[in-house]
């Protein structure tokens, strides 16, 4: 596959663009009016709203007008900053509330999973332009909906991840792609970061009286709190995120197949499990997922949990994987004959640096508010390239939820037909050995082999009707994603 081939994939992978820019009814020099809908937590990691709203003040022509949280609690968070910066935004619980506002001009989606879609949808048949946060939706219906909503709307709707994001990493990969590191052989997503238990709870955890309970489920069934913390731990429930694929695979996965330079996989296998902790998460912690693309597969490797318990900077995976990533805790790479990348750097097989590549890309807070005063749009970032990059999210997900336990014998069995990802399991073997998981007694779960329509965008063979009815679901009455949008 040569650079040109590459590139013509690429572009054939993503939907057209309308060819009109996008308008905004104020002139271009006006500040764009700004809400950000999600602003996050103090539990843990969950403050993602409140750094997207410091990243996007610094935008020249910018303005905070307007916050939005189910949790009272947040908004004042969020109120604590932007008073140290003279702002006096408006503030709302219920985002459609907040959509009736004609003075707005964008909306910022940093809510859980569960919401993206049908704030991103609302948003959008109400005039406004939005940019919303990984994953874009929670299921693979969810993801052409809100395409097909940009489109019929004519707004700025776009998305991004770290490799999408990362200055050099496309011009690197295409260097190996084009053959400059020997034969490509496979397209390798790699995350190793190490998750705590999330604890287990013998009753429900009372609701927060901050918290508007009923909005924060929204379309998701609305049951009694099963795990200790709210926020962020939401991600490890089926009901409302898409566990480590959806929250850290998306953005290598992006990366991936925009090196393998088409759009949706022709079949997915997934071997994974939650292992050596006995809590609320639902999702697994540690799993290798093969896509099948030709003439480079996408083999996604993840592993959660530290060796012997112990810092996994240190010592969680073994000394050669480390020096494989060259200190990096996630990568996507191109692994060739002859060498293979890391970021937007090529090495040889000896690990000895080829080349680094240093281009300018333009990030995607810019590109997006040119975007919204009516300047060209920019595919790179647009929702159309999000929705294909995270129907592996769910391919991956839903391969894993369809899987039954398996012996090692039998999934290395399984496996056999490809070598490398033969060799992902191994590595994977070892490290949850290293983690004292006795695989013969926690069996770990081997999906089936599941084909796809990227066309229809359906499931087909064996297994269909059981993995199509995984990309939707049912909605709570009154939190619908519309079919017609």
């Amino acid at each position: 596959m040569n650079r040109r081939s590459f590139l013509t994939k690429t572009v054939a992978a993503a939907v057209s663009l309308p060819a009109a820019p996008y308008l905004r009814a104020q002139g271009a020099n006006d500040a764009i009016r700004l809400a950000i809908v999600g602003m996050g937590s103090r539990v843990k990691i969950g403050g993602m709203g409140r750094n997207d709203m410091k990243g996007c003040r610094d935008v020249p022509g910018v303005r905070i007008a307007a916050l939005c949280d189910v949790d009272s609690a947040n908004l004042g968070y969020a109120l604590e900053e932007c008073a140290k910066h003279n702002e006096k935004p408006e503030t709302f619980t219920d985002y459609r509330k907040l959509l009736e506002r004609k003075d707005i001009d964008a909306i910022w989606v940093t809510t859980p999973n569960h919401w993206h879609a049908l704030v991103c949808i609302h948003a959008a048949q109400a005039g406004k332009h939005v940019f919303v946060q990984k994953p874009v939706c929670h299921n693979l219906f969810e993801g052409r909906k809100m395409v097909e909503a940009a489109r019929a709307h004519n707004r700025v709707v776009y998305s991004s991840t770290l490799t999408r994001s990362m200055a050099g990493f496309r011009e690197a990969a295409r260097f190996a792609v084009d053959g400059n590191l020997g034969k490509p052989l496979y397209i390798h997503a790699v995350r190793y970061g190490a998750r705590t238990s999330i604890g287990k709870v013998s009753a429900a955890t009372p609701i927060p009286p901050t918290l508007d309970y009923n909005l924060w489920c929204g379309p998701a069934p609305m049951k009694p709190l099963m795990r200790q913390n709210l926020h962020y731990d939401w991600h490890w429930d089926w009901d409302t995120g898409n566990g480590e694929l959806g929250n850290w695979g998306i953005h290598l996965l992006d990366g991936a197949r925009e090196v393998a330079g088409q759009g949706m996989p022709k079949s997915v296998l997934s071997v994974g499990g939650r292992f050596g902790y006995d809590d609320d998460g639902q999702t697994p912690n540690t799993q290798i997922t093969f896509f099948d693309y030709e003439p480079l597969p996408i083999i996604y490797e993840m592993r959660a949990l530290p060796r012997a318990r112990s810092s996994w900077k240190n010592s969680a995976w073994g000394q050669q994987d480390m020096d494989a990533l060259h200190g990096q805790s996630y990568t996507t790479s191109v692994q060739c004959e002859d060498g293979y990348t890391v970021g937007n750097k090529a090495y040889d097989k000896a690990g000895k640096l080829v080349k680094e590549f240093k281009p300018v890309l333009r990030s995607v807070r810019s590109a997006f508010f040119d975007a919204v005063r009516g300047g060209p749009g920019m595919p790179y970032y647009d929702i159309a390239e999000a929705h294909v990059s995270t129907s592996l999210v769910h391919l991956g997900n839903i391969a894993h939820r369809l899987g039954r336990q398996a012996a090692p014998e039998q999934i290395r069995e399984r496996l056999a037909f490809n070598a490398d990802f033969l060799k992902t399991w191994e590595r994977m073997s070892a490290h949850l050995d290293a983690n004292g998981i006795d695989l013969s007694k926690t069996p770990p779960t081997l999906g089936p082999f599941l084909r796809f329509d990227p066309a229809a965008e359906r499931f087909t063979g064996d297994f269909a009707d059981e993995a199509n009815r995984h990309l939707g679901r049912e909605y709570r009455k009154g939190f619908e994603v519309p079919d017609k949008v």
